[in-house]
């Protein structure tokens, strides 16, 4: 009777341990494909990066910046007579 148990025991210890294996596996492979998703994302997100700071570098040039002050603002170069000299 004792051994009964006993082997009852070892059976249900066996079982929990196959499911605990089981569903550790399921977790790590979820877990693996989220990672692999994330990285995706990181991936896109470089690149869309890189692209910002492209168009950032051409929309910051000094040239354009000059063109569009004198285009949209009206601005231009003082003349030398225009400019006022401040001494402190």
């Amino acid at each position: 009777m004792r051994s009964g148990v006993l082997l009852m025991a070892l059976v249900l210890a066996v079982l929990a341990s196959a499911i605990g294996v089981i569903y550790a596996k399921h977790e790590g492979r979820k877990q693996f494909v989220q990672l692999q998703a994330l990285e995706k994302q990181r991936d896109r997100m470089n690149v869309e990066w890189g692209q910002l700071q492209l168009e950032q570098g051409t929309w910051a040039t000094h040239s354009r910046v000059e063109r569009v002050a004198r285009r949209r603002l009206g601005m231009q170069m003082p003349d030398a007579e225009s400019v006022v000299i401040i001494r402190k």
